[in-house]
């Protein structure tokens, strides 16, 4: 037994305990918390006490009965993953494609659905089209977004390129909604090289890659349009050249080459992820080099990893203008980036968030892993603690593994959609160790009735989990985001608008922060200012900054005292319509500002989605009121209509209103 091994297994498995079943966010006073953790606690509980007692039932009575039990039922299936290995991992790869595909089409309606994807789409439309960013409108507020980037007369994504530069293979085709679906395959496949280097077992890889394969967590993300999903097989690839690597006697060239341009390729699209992943390889690579003199794999991983950061370096200097700065730093300063400090929006990021961060992410992982009835990081959990021996790819992936769980511990955001998706780089992990459990149990306890029970338990907690939990979670993403949902192309057709200027109807607190941007107000002051003022009181002052533009830094001069009264604010989203907006309470406001709150209980839609459209010869702009008439005297020929919902109903279809340019003229005159 090695005894620094199980120390490091033991202590992992101690920690992983820890983060994933203690509510240590919730004791740490503010920041942040998980208010569901006693019910999701309550339904894991009940779900264990389900399964284990379900499988201690069973374990006993297949003592007796050989139909419930019979050692080696599974040798052929292992033996045929161990003669056909590269037909079930294609099998399974092609399988986890058309489930995927379905999901994306059948659940997430093939449209991208955060504010994250719509942009990066963005990305891949401009990149498709031969450009890295376009010239900014002459009144680009009306165009803005968050997450678009508009500096020096250019608008581009805030996101690396080369996420987009996947989504642009889509784009070709008019089918962004299939990369992730193709790459979630191709990442099988990747997975499954990976393993054939790394677990000797047979059963042992078939059960990993059936868990990494159809975990609900990889299953949804594959069908979304996030870059998670690009940066993991990049990622897998890596792995794999990396495994060839340092399993050879020789370390070739090509090896290490192949694991660079993994590594690097995914830097391009999660730089944070392919950190974690690429910083342990280079230093075992450098580490063969010192001892050993196999220098072959050390440089061909360095001519890998830098051929796609130059192209990413290249990028950024004719976009961002330098190198290595991204657009995200671009568009929210230093604050957007790794550490301990001050973030775009919110508090101080301190350990102590980042720790919270760190529970939240676990907790999550115990449900949306595997949906299963109970916790889904027992198996996991377990395996580490019941191990005697690591491999030395073991080592890796668990020294990369921690890097990635404490980088994000560093990063301020929480990142949750779909799950716990900064944890998506850890899913080979998870379905390597959780397909070693019982293997494990069995080399510690033998045959026995331990054995029996804890498969049972496996069985019978994912059989409920199908059965409860994921229909569940297939309704709530199903049915989650409808407004984002709403085609406007198709709508467009079946209204006859063509040759048009729509306006699009967002809430006033939307309005209120494009406002600030169109005077040059940052993202994060315009953010801050936006949650700590009366929105009547600063629609008044934009009114005024409006007449004569200031500098940037005066018109923050005059925004900043409108803080000074942010702790009155109330949500009043029954009055308003809009969760985010924020009113003083006892205060009669004036007409305008009444007119603005009804405008909003009559419903709004959002913006961003509309820089998606396709129609030709249809143009959709944000409606700003007054300043509206600047863009209707560029487009004189134009049709007018807006677009908003037919009522403030949560998710009804927008409808396009023909309008009458006098009688926006009218409005326009009395203020409104």
């Amino acid at each position: 037994m090695g005894r620094p091994d199980r120390s490091i297994a033991v202590t992992l498995a101690a920690l992983i305990a820890c983060l994933g079943f203690l509510p240590i966010a919730n004791w740490i006073p503010g920041g942040h918390a998980a208010p569901w953790y006693g019910f999701v606690a309550t339904d894991l509980l009940t779900g264990l006490s389900i399964a284990a007692g379900g499988g201690l039932v069973l374990g006993i009575l297949a003592r007796r009965a050989r139909v419930l039990w019979r050692d080696g039922r599974l040798d052929p299936l292992q033996r045929s993953a161990e003669s056909h290995w590269l037909g079930w991992t294609a099998a399974v790869a092609a399988a986890g494609v058309v489930l995927y595909a379905w999901i994306a089409r059948e659940v997430l309606a093939g449209r991208p659905l955060l504010i994250d994807e719509i942009i990066q789409v963005y990305q891949a439309r401009l990149l498709a089209s031969g450009h890295l960013w376009i010239p900014a409108a002459p009144h680009q507020e009306f165009f803005s977004s968050l997450h678009l980037v508009e500096q020096s007369g250019r608008v581009y994504g805030q996101f690396p390129m080369g996420g987009p530069a996947m989504l642009a293979l889509g784009s070709l085709a008019r089918a962004e909604w299939l990369v992730n679906p193709v790459f979630g395959g191709l990442g099988i496949l990747a997975f499954g090289a990976l393993l054939s280097h790394i677990e000797p077992r047979s059963g042992v890889r078939l059960g990993a890659l059936l868990i990494f394969a159809l975990s609900p967590f990889a299953a949804f993300m594959s069908g979304s349009h996030m870059n998670h999903v690009t940066a993991l097989f990049w990622i897998g690839l890596g792995m794999v050249g990396l495994a060839r690597a340092v399993s050879g006697s020789s370390g070739r060239f090509r090896d290490g080459l192949l694991a660079g341009l993994g590594f690097g390729v995914a830097a391009t699209i999660r730089p944070v992820d392919a950190m974690a992943f690429a910083a342990p390889a280079g230093l075992w690579l450098l580490a063969r080099a010192v001892k050993q003199g196999r220098v072959a794999a050390l440089l061909g991983s360095g001519l890998g990893i830098v051929i796609p950061i130059a192209v990413l370096c290249w990028v950024n200097l004719h976009t961002t203008g330098a190198p290595f700065r991204f657009g995200y730093t671009v568009l929210w300063g230093r604050a957007h980036d790794l550490g301990f400090h001050a973030t775009p929006w919110g508090p101080v990021h301190s350990p102590a968030r980042g720790l919270e961060l760190i529970n939240l992410y676990f907790l999550r992982l115990q449900t949306y892993f595997l949906e299963s009835a109970a916790p889904a990081l027992i198996p996991v959990t377990a395996a580490l603690a019941l191990t005697r021996r690591l491999g030395a790819f073991d080592r890796y992936l668990l020294a990369a593994s921690l890097l990635l769980v404490g980088l994000y511990g560093a990063y301020w955001h929480d990142g949750f959609y779909l799950g716990p998706r900064f944890m998506f780089p850890l899913l080979p992990v998870l379905a390597l160790w959780t397909a070693r459990f019982l293997p494990a149990l069995r080399e510690a306890a033998g045959n026995g009735l331990l054995l029996r029970s804890a498969t049972y338990a496996m069985i019978i907690s994912l059989a409920l989990g199908a059965a409860a939990s994921l229909p569940t979670r297939w309704r709530q993403y199903r049915t989650g985001m409808i407004s984002l949902r709403w085609d406007p192309d198709r709508a467009a057709e079946a209204a006859g608008v063509r040759n048009a200027l729509v306006l699009v109807r967002e809430s006033w607190g939307a309005e209120l922060v494009v406002r600030m941007w169109a005077l040059g107000i940052s993202r994060p002051d315009a953010d801050a200012v936006y949650r700590g003022a009366d929105p009547c009181a600063l629609d008044s002052v934009l009114v005024s900054l409006e007449a004569a533009p200031p500098p940037p830094a005066d018109a923050m001069r005059r925004l900043n005292p409108l803080l000074a009264d942010s702790a009155r604010l109330v949500h009043a989203e029954a009055v308003t319509g809009d969760p985010s907006l924020r009113l003083t309470p006892g205060i009669r406001y004036p007409a305008r500002c009444s007119a603005k709150i009804e405008a909003n209980r009559g419903g709004f839609t959002l913006f961003p989605p509309l820089l998606l459209a396709r129609r030709p010869g249809v143009l959709y702009a944000r409606d700003l009121g007054s300043r509206d008439s600047l863009l209707v005297a560029e487009y004189p020929d134009r049709a007018l209509y807006l677009l908003k919902p037919a009522t403030g109903r949560v998710g009804a279809d927008a409808v396009f209103y023909p309008l009458r340019r006098d009688s926006l003229l009218a409005a326009w005159r009395s203020g409104r």
